[in-house]
Order: structure tokens, then C-alpha cells, then sequence
């Protein structure tokens, strides 16, 4: 049986695919694994690709949910893209796209849904 926690995750996960495909994207996979590394969505736009990670709320949040993309989800975003890169997938896509990392809050306040898109919300740093 599937907690809230899971319902409100995967309502909030189509909620941005819908809202991606509607900016153009075309939606590449969902909930990619690569061991127990995921990407909740990987989308093409022209020229990019997108590693999107899903925060989804119900109700009132008391911090931002793109605060809740911390570093260490950030970093396991970086190496499942990684995989995902040299996976046999990738072979199947245009070679000279550029990867973006975003994130996209969707938050269920009773029958509205607001989503929030943040493209590019944050930049890999490789030190």
C-alpha cells in the first residue's frame, strides 16, 4: 500500500511533466535508476537536457521546497546523471546538448495546484 507521502509524490511528478511538455519538453523518462540513484524526470528542450528533480507539498510549507534540494541530493543528482550519460538511453539522444539541473515545486493546496519551475536552479560544482 502507498503512503500519502508517495500519492501526493507521483500526483506532483505528472503535475511537472505536464507542465514541462506544456513549455515544450519532451519528457525522456520518469523516476530513472541507476542503482539506488533516480532522476524523477529527465526532458529534452532544444539544445538541453533536463535532470528535473520533483518536490511536491500538501498545504502550507514551512520552508521553500527547493530549499529541500540540498547538497546531498545534489550531488546524487550529479551522478545519476552521470549514469545516465553513459547509459545505453543516452545513445538514443542528440550528442551536443547542454544538461541543465532543475527543479520544479508543485504544491496541493486543496483543489489548486501551483508549480513552480525553476530551470537551471542550480549549477554543478566540481572541485
Amino acid at each position: 500500500m502507498r503512503s500519502n507521502n508517495q500519492i501526493v509524490g507521483q500526483e506532483g511528478e505528472q503535475q511537472a511533466c505536464l507542465h514541462l511538455q506544456a513549455l515544450g519538453h519532451s519528457i525522456v523518462a520518469r523516476n530513472w535508476r541507476a542503482g539506488h540513484l533516480e532522476i524523477d524526470i529527465i526532458s529534452l528542450s532544444p539544445g538541453q537536457l533536463h535532470i528535473v528533480e520533483v518536490k511536491s507539498i500538501f498545504g502550507s510549507a514551512l520552508a521553500d521546497p527547493l530549499m529541500k534540494v540540498n547538497r546531498k541530493k545534489r550531488d546524487n543528482l550529479v551522478k545519476a546523471a552521470k549514469a545516465f550519460l553513459n547509459s545505453p538511453e543516452r545513445k538514443e539522444l542528440p550528442t551536443d546538448l547542454d544538461v541543465v539541473f532543475d527543479v520544479v515545486c508543485v504544491n496541493f493546496k486543496g483543489t489548486d495546484i501551483t508549480v513552480d519551475y525553476h530551470p537551471g536552479a542550480y549549477i554543478p560544482i566540481y572541485v
